[in-house]
């Protein structure tokens, strides 16, 4: 039997607007691109890093 993966639920609260181009795309790349926007994904080692990137423009919800 397969283990359940563990997923991570993230909110983008922040506006990109005036940041550098590196977050922005790190936003896109996290496929939030307006506010309010929310994506749960797979909780990984790089997926975590791309939110401490960003940590100022989204909030965490729900890490199951």
């Amino acid at each position: 039997m397969a283990a359940k993966k563990q997923s991570i639920t993230i909110e983008q609260t922040g506006s990109a607007i005036g940041r550098p181009k590196d977050q922005r795309q790190t936003l896109v790349g996290l496929g939030l691109n307006k506010m309010h926007r929310v994506r749960t994904l797979e909780d990984t080692a790089a997926v975590r890093g791309m939110i401490q990137k960003v940590g100022h423009l989204v909030q965490v919800i729900e890490e199951a």
